[in-house]
């Protein structure tokens, strides 16, 4: 067992934010290596979170990004458990980072299940059509097409997508880290993503791109 050091706690916690004690913990169940104690801690906060995710949460913010010199614009209702909570800063820099993720991402929607089944076989339609021109054997096709609905899915809904500030984390990832630090149920209810100009046929500007470039040098 290798010997747990003040300096190794303190290490884990700037890197995952969690309490001393569960930083100590993690660095004993995972002998001392840092990046398996940081896994473990993540996977600590899934579990938590899950516990927590049947009690009702109707609290929060609605909070707004804009970006460009408003040329982008993003309203969401991220909902908590009680309001003493939706007042800490912990909690706003929260609704502050997925507000400006949606902003850099596009996401269409908050989760899989808001998902119309409509869009769903239009994109499967499309899929098998392309796997049939390519020359894929019949027997494969519907292993490539459910693979390729999967992707689509993780791209288009916002829990599934990997956080710009961290891409080693999914935004469903983040959220059940910041439940296990904060003791709270929280869920992104709504969002509503504004972009100047769109619809209207003119010169394309990347926001998105320019967006993304911002976030990882901030």
């Amino acid at each position: 067992m290798a010997q747990i050091t003040a300096a190794m706690v303190k290490e884990l916690r700037e890197k995952t934010g969690a309490g001393m004690m569960d930083c100590k913990k993690a660095l004993q169940e995972t002998n001392g290596d840092i990046e398996k104690a940081v896994e473990f801690l993540r996977k600590k906060g899934l579990a938590d979170a899950a516990k927590k995710s049947g009690r009702i949460a109707a609290e929060g913010l609605v909070v707004s990004y804009i970006h460009g010199g408003g040329k982008i614009g993003v309203l969401v209702e991220v909902n908590c458990e009680t309001d003493f909570v939706a007042r800490t800063d912990e909690f706003k820099e929260l609704c502050h980072d997925i507000a400006m993720h949606i902003c850099a991402s596009n996401p269409l929607y908050v989760s899989k299940d808001e998902v119309p089944q409509e869009v769903i076989e239009k994109e499967k339609e499309i899929y098998v059509a392309k796997a049939k021109e390519q020359g894929k054997p019949d027997h494969i096709i519907e292993k490539i097409v459910e693979g390729q609905i999967k992707k689509y899915l993780e791209s288009i809904c916002l829990l599934d997508q990997p956080f710009v500030k961290n891409p080693d984390v999914t935004i469903s990832q983040y959220i059940a880290e910041k439940i296990a630090k904060i003791g709270e149920n929280i869920k992104v209810r709504r969002f509503v993503r504004y972009q100047l100009g769109e619809g209207i046929e003119k010169k394309q500007e990347n926001f998105v791109e320019e967006v993304m470039k911002q976030v990882r040098g901030a």
